[in-house]
C-alpha cells in the first residue's frame, strides 16, 4: 500500500510539474506573440510611410514614420527580451525534448538568430540615422529590418510546424539518428503554417495601428495626420484578410491529412462518420461524447477537409484518450478564431466599400 501511495504521489507531482511548465510557456508565448507580430508588420509601415515622404516631399509622412520608429524601438527591445525568455524556457522546462531532438530542429533556431542580429544591426542604423544619413540611404536601411523580421518569423514557425508533422530523422532504440535538418525544416506543415502566421502578423499590425487612430476619429478630433495613419494601417491589413481566409481553408485540409485528431477536437467531432457536419458554435460534452447546441451544416466538415461532402472524417473515439486534446478548450478557441476572422473580413469589405464610394 505504501508503495502504491508513493507511485501515485510521484505521478501527481509529475502532472503538476507538467501543468506548471505548460502554463509558464503559454503565458510567455501569449505575451511574446503580440510583440512578434508588431515586429514583423510595423517595419513595413515604416518603409511605406518614409517612401511616401521621399516621393512627395510631404513632411507629414516623415513625421509619421519617425514617431512610429520610436514605438517600434520599444517594442523591438521588449520583444527581444521575451524571445530570450522563451529560448531559456525551451531548455529549462523541456530538457528531455530538447536533448533528444535539438539536433533536428536546431537549424531554424540558429537561422532565426542570424536574422534577429541582422535586424538588430539595422534597427540601430535606422533609429540613429534619421539626421545623420542621406534620406534615401536611411529609407533603404529600413528594408533589411522588414526582411529580417519576415525571415525570423518564418524560421521560428518551421520549428512549430515540425512539432506538428515531424520528419527528417529516425529513431533507433530511443535515439535520434540519420538527422536531416533541411527535411525537418521543410516538413508538410511548413508552407501552410508560415504563410498563415506571417499574414496574421501583417493583418494584426495593420488593424491595430488603424484602431489607435480610429479612436481620434470617433472623438471628432482627427487631422490629416490621423487620417493618413489610419489609412496606411488599413491598407496593410484589409487586402490580406480574404487571402488569410483562403489560407485558413488550406490549413483545414493540411490538418485533416496530417493531424486528424486535431481536426476532430477543433470541430467537436466525437464519432467517425461520412458526410460529417460542419459545426458552428456548440459546446463539446466529453462525457456524453457529443457537441451540444451547435448549428450543423450537413457534409460541411467532410467538404472542408477533403472536398467531398461524403468523405469519411475520423472522430475522437478512434484515438486513445491520453492522445486527445482537451476538446472543450480547443473547440471554443477555434470558434473564437473563426468569428474574429470573419469579423475582420466584414470590416475589410466595409472599408473597401467606403473607400470606393
Amino acid at each position: 500500500m505504501a508503495m502504491i501511495e508513493g507511485l501515485l504521489l510521484a505521478a501527481q507531482d509529475r502532472l503538476s510539474n507538467l501543468l506548471a511548465a505548460r502554463l509558464q510557456m503559454a503565458l510567455t508565448l501569449a505575451f511574446h506573440i503580440v510583440l512578434a507580430c508588431l515586429g514583423v508588420g510595423l517595419p513595413v509601415l515604416l518603409v511605406v510611410a518614409e517612401g511616401a515622404f521621399l516621393r512627395t516631399g510631404d513632411e507629414l509622412w516623415k513625421t509619421l514614420a519617425r514617431r512610429w520608429s520610436r514605438a517600434f524601438a520599444v517594442l523591438f527591445a521588449v520583444g527581444a527580451v521575451s524571445g530570450t525568455v522563451l529560448s531559456f524556457e525551451l531548455g529549462l522546462l523541456w530538457p528531455e525534448f530538447m536533448g533528444r531532438f535539438g539536433s533536428v530542429i536546431g537549424l531554424p533556431f540558429m537561422l532565426e538568430g542570424f536574422a534577429f542580429f541582422l535586424e538588430a544591426i539595422f534597427v540601430g542604423i535606422y533609429l540613429y540615422g534619421w539626421d545623420r544619413l542621406p534620406p534615401r540611404v536611411h529609407w533603404l536601411s529600413g528594408f533589411p529590418i522588414a526582411i529580417a523580421g519576415f525571415a525570423s518569423a518564418w524560421f521560428v514557425v518551421t520549428a512549430n510546424a515540425w512539432m506538428n508533422t515531424p520528419q527528417g530523422f529516425r529513431l533507433a532504440d530511443g535515439k535520434v539518428i540519420e538527422v536531416d535538418p533541411i527535411a525537418a525544416m521543410l516538413n508538410p506543415a511548413t508552407a501552410m503554417q508560415t504563410t498563415h502566421m506571417i499574414l496574421a502578423a501583417y493583418i494584426a499590425t495593420g488593424f491595430l495601428v488603424a484602431a489607435c487612430y480610429a479612436i481620434t476619429h470617433l472623438r471628432g478630433r482627427a487631422t490629416a495626420y490621423h487620417r493618413r495613419a489610419m489609412a496606411l494601417g488599413l491598407l496593410l491589413g484589409v487586402p490580406l484578410v480574404p487571402v488569410q481566409i483562403i489560407v485558413g481553408d488550406w490549413a483545414a485540409q493540411v490538418v485533416a491529412k496530417t493531424q486528424p485528431v486535431k481536426l476532430a477536437a477543433m470541430e467537436g467531432q466525437f464519432r467517425t462518420e461520412t458526410a460529417a457536419p460542419l459545426r458552428l458554435g456548440g459546446i463539446p460534452d466529453p462525457t456524453a461524447r457529443e457537441t451540444r447546441f451547435a448549428l450543423e451544416i450537413p457534409g460541411g466538415l467532410s467538404w472542408l477537409a477533403y472536398r467531398d461532402t461524403n468523405a469519411l472524417v475520423r472522430g475522437l473515439d478512434e484515438f486513445p484518450p491520453e492522445d486527445t486534446p482537451p476538446t472543450l478548450i480547443v473547440h471554443l478557441a477555434f470558434q473564437v478564431m473563426v468569428i474574429i476572422g470573419f469579423f475582420l473580413l466584414g470590416l475589410a469589405g466595409r472599408t473597401a466599400w467606403a473607400a470606393w464610394r
